[in-house]
């Protein structure tokens, strides 16, 4: 196929920058799901405060896809959100089926939200001199997912 969209990139910034923002795609679409997982699936004392913090989890993982899959395409690289590729090249650490108790969930998020994390930081250096455009979503992404693991760590944290 033809290349319907073109870059003002080169064509090195533009395969370094397209292969960050499609695994970031990847990422973040695995982590809306696995976030949804566990909303329909919490259970325990806390319910009802970690259903809602899930809510918000998967509304910012899907705004930042939409981003980054928007970026990706004004850059002239097709994304790929595909579920085949998703669960192929994901990131994220997952989730176990079934209902789980409120402290599970909350560690399985910590988990997932600092993996995606470690890996968007790691595009944040490759996209430097590549596309600072592009540098400047990831890091946006990442200040507001570093919120999020936070405040998910603070539910079950204890003071030494």
């Amino acid at each position: 196929m033809s290349k319907p969209i073109t870059s003002t990139l080169d064509e090195n910034a533009q395969r370094v920058t397209g292969d960050a923002l499609r695994g970031t795609v990847v990422d973040l679409i695995d982590l809306s799901l696995i976030a949804k997982q566990a909303h329909w699936n919490v259970i325990g004392p806390n319910f009802r405060s970690v259903h809602l913090a899930l809510d918000e989890l998967v509304t910012a993982a899907r705004d930042f896809t939409d981003a980054a899959a928007e970026r990706a395409t004004a850059i002239g690289v097709s994304p790929d959100g595909r579920a085949a590729t998703v669960a192929e090249k994901s990131s994220a650490t997952g989730l176990s089926a079934g209902w789980q108790q409120d402290r599970t969930i909350i560690e399985a998020i910590v988990q997932n939200l600092a993996a995606v994390i470690a890996k968007l930081r790691e595009r944040i250096d490759e996209t430097e001199k590549a596309d600072p455009v592009t540098q400047d979503l990831f890091i946006e992404m990442a200040a507001r997912l570093e919120q999020l693991h936070w405040m998910w760590q603070a539910q079950v944290a204890t003071a030494a």
